[in-house]
């Protein structure tokens, strides 16, 4: 575990449901090719804040990866109906990007 991974750990086991610490900690897993860890932290984010919409991009990236298409549709498409529902319009044109380059 390297030294940004530990404390990004210390600061969530005193805020296991800061959103911002798990999205940290699974691009840092995203980085390290260790998929299934990146994905208990994203959907630990979606379980305390599904409005979360820079989750979305990076969670339908990493389905792509793992060559599950549908999940990552239906990923984007969820990330923009909420990006759009907030008014998130920078997160909105990088899910619709995604979409159309699916």
């Amino acid at each position: 575990m390297t030294d940004r991974q530990q404390k990004l750990m210390h600061l969530l086991s005193e805020t296991p449901n800061d959103t911002f610490l798990l999205f940290a900690m699974g691009l840092e897993m995203v980085k390290e090719n260790n998929d299934n860890k990146a994905l208990e932290f994203f959907n630990k984010i979606l379980a305390v804040d599904e409005n979360y919409c820079a989750l979305y991009y990076h969670l339908g990236k990493l389905y792509e990866r793992q060559n599950k298409e549908h999940e990552a549709m239906f990923t984007y498409e969820k990330g923009l109906h909420i990006c759009k529902k907030l008014n998130e319009q920078q997160n909105y044109n990088e899910l619709r990007s995604a979409l159309d380059m699916l």
